[in-house]
């Protein structure tokens, strides 16, 4: 069907531009701390602004999904990204990027639940299971963010310069992508639901599963960078590939997910992504030099990149919740992690280092490792 086909590529692009907002503001963090002197508790504050808004608005972003349609919300939410941006661009003080931040989180965060809503409703529609790779695009527009940051590094282009021109152009391309109309599906909702849904029972084991993942991967955005020039003295133009091979990994991964899963099933990729996230945290943390920690990066994304997708299936086909409910719990504490990840590593590199704050995404690994028989065939077919 044509108008399937043209919200495939609305939604593919409203994917790859929040991951590219995303990639270019992780790849610059550097240079706004070093801009405005930040310590590290300091900087994960500041991120914890970021956490607060995105969580505060995805409730927000729900309800207005609900009521005129997710794909006007999320191309509302692209521009508000935009001019979020701009706002980190000529903020002229630590309080002025406080207030952009906030409100780049908030855009992000209540993108994300909308385009995330516009795309499961595409897959009604559609009979098709195309949302790995749109998270897949997510993941490549990061790596597309983070390198265009090293580019501009290397040129000696500095970040307001950077945030500005991204501000003009990436929204621009995003509406030309999302560009065609979309008639929603109607759906008679519950009366009553819950703000924050919180999984129980053998659900509330999917959701760690997914938390420990998606902690370490928020932690990898906004910190990897940092990582490679404070552990391992990396030059500022090389810390960006950090995220870059990171995102990559993760893209490769989600591409060739379907396969992987139809082949090895639910919980043997669950076990397999839980033994590539323990072996990349751990190079990362005990790796001497930039190409090896860059390996272990390698083998983070490709251990990460299948959790929420596994997670969310073994939501979706609970014998004991309805799979709306089910998912939207598991959610809950999934985006959580990789929004509230980078404040918990800033805080714990005040207290110990930042090596050492990097260790705890390895104890995580091991409980992601621990976790994965949860996530077994036989629960998802009954």
């Amino acid at each position: 069907m044509k108008q399937n086909r043209r919200a495939w590529l609305g939604i593919t692009t409203a994917f790859l531009v929040n991951g590219v907002f995303y990639g270019i503001w992780a790849a610059r963090i550097p240079a706004v701390a070093e801009t405005f002197s930040l310590t590290h508790n300091q900087l994960g504050l500041l991120l914890l602004l970021l956490a607060l808004g995105a969580i505060l608005c995805f409730p927000i972003a729900g309800r207005m999904a609900d009521q005129h349609g997710a794909d006007k919300i999320t191309r509302l939410l692209t521009l508000g990204k935009a001019i979020s941006m701009l706002g980190l661009a000529i903020a002229p003080n630590i309080w002025g990027v406080a207030f952009a931040l906030f409100s780049f989180g908030a855009c992000h965060g209540g993108m994300d639940v909308a385009m995330n809503a516009w795309a499961a409703d595409v897959e009604r529609k559609a009979g098709r299971a195309w949302m790995p790779s749109f998270h897949a695009m997510w993941s490549l527009g990061a790596g597309i963010g983070a390198f265009s940051g090293s580019l501009a590094v290397s040129s000696g282009l500095a970040y307001p310069w950077q945030f500005a021109i991204a501000a003009l152009i990436v929204p621009i391309l995003g509406f030309w992508g999302m560009r065609f109309p979309w008639t929603k599906t109607l759906r008679e909702l519950p009366e009553k639901t819950p703000l924050f849904p919180i999984p129980r029972g053998m659900l509330l084991l999917v959701g760690v599963f997914a938390m420990c993942t998606t902690l370490g991967e928020g932690a990898m955005a906004d910190w990897s960078a940092i990582y490679l020039i404070e552990v391992a003295l990396a030059e500022e133009q090389t810390a960006p590939l950090a995220l870059v091979v990171f995102s990559s990994a993760m893209v490769g991964m989600r591409l060739a997910g379907g396969v992987v899963i139809q082949n090895l099933g639910s919980q043997r990729a669950a076990i397999g992504s839980g033994v590539a996230a323990v072996i990349g945290t751990g190079i990362v943390v005990f790796g001497p030099t930039v190409p090896v920690i860059l390996i272990g990066c390698l083998f983070m994304g490709l251990g990460y990149a299948l959790a929420m997708p596994l997670a969310f299936g073994r939501a979706g086909n609970d014998p004991n919740v309805p799979p709306a409910q089910a998912i939207a719990s598991v959610a809950t504490l999934g985006y959580g992690g990789i929004l509230l990840g980078p404040p918990v590593i800033g805080f714990l590199s005040e207290l110990v280092s930042l090596r050492g704050a990097f260790g705890v995404l390895l104890a995580l690994a091991v409980i992601m490792l621990t976790i994965a028989p949860s996530l077994r065939p036989e629960a998802e077919t009954r």
